[in-house]
């Protein structure tokens, strides 16, 4: 991943593209990389930005400073309450559905604690890579916040019914052994171990083939979410199973060396 911000400057989202990887840094480190209702537009357009360009085979998304995203700020909720401002209510969640959706393969490096919205962030990435120490807390039940309908549905099909419950109607912190025991967390390193897994773990998914990936992905959601179209799916495999990428994939197999996928 690239060097993470040594200055404490609160900045937008950044992306940075660079060996078919893609970079996205939640960048306001004195919030705790609290998100602002502009921040949610600017993560929409560096999504649109990312799946327009077909250099790009899979997506990282972390955060500068000590945590991952301390999640929306409740003050532009209190705001919107009381008359001020034009937020609208519904934009994290197409957000996130937007993240969600992303054509190529994503992975969470958590850096440390996640809080509120970010937990949903985390879970609509494919992968979730956190860091020995650190908590996630989901309080909707504590605000007074009936969560969203999609939100709802990430927490129970990839963790289940039981710990998506205990999350939000107890409304405590989970610990680093308590996430990886539901499922929230693929993977724990420690600190200072966490930006070369994850670079790992996205060289191994950018090798495979660009055009398999995301046709795979997209109905691995659908079937979580007992919306699978067949018929996308079969035109996707006859496209994949005519490909020159296919054919060089059996080729690397039977001759035991690494593929050269080519998009094509």
């Amino acid at each position: 991943m690239p060097e993470r911000a040594t200055h404490e400057a609160s900045t937008p989202p950044i992306l940075t593209i660079s060996d078919g990887r893609a970079h996205v840094r939640l960048n306001r480190p004195r919030e705790h990389n609290r998100l602002e209702p502009d921040d949610l537009t600017a993560l929409i357009g560096i999504f649109d930005r990312i799946d327009a360009d077909p250099s790009v085979r899979v997506m990282v998304l972390t955060g500068t400073g000590k945590s991952f995203s301390s999640g929306f700020h409740i003050g532009a909720l209190s705001d919107h309450k009381e008359g001020r401002g034009d937020y609208d209510p519904h934009a994290f969640e197409r957000m996130v559905d937007r993240l969600e959706a992303l054509r190529v393969p994503t992975i969470a490096a958590l850096n440390g604690g996640v809080y509120g919205g970010s937990t949903d962030m985390a879970l609509a990435c494919d992968f979730r890579i956190g860091v020995a120490g650190m908590q996630m807390f989901m309080p909707a039940a504590r605000l007074g916040i009936v969560y969203y309908a999609s939100g709802m549905r990430r927490y129970v099909t990839r963790l289940g019914l039981g710990p998506a419950k205990k999350l939000f109607l107890t409304a405590e912190p989970a610990d680093t052994q308590e996430l990886l025991r539901i499922g929230y967390l693929d993977e724990v390193v420690p600190p200072g171990r966490l930006e070369a897994r994850v670079d790992a773990l996205a060289r191994r998914i950018a090798g495979n083939a660009p055009l398999a990936l995301p046709a795979i992905k997209r109905a691995l959601n659908q079937v979580a979410a007992n919306a699978l179209d067949v018929d996308a799916l079969n035109q996707a495999r006859r496209m994949s199973s005519a490909s020159e990428d296919h054919k060089e994939g059996l080729s690397a197999w039977a001759e035991k060396r690494d593929p050269l996928f080519k998009g094509r």
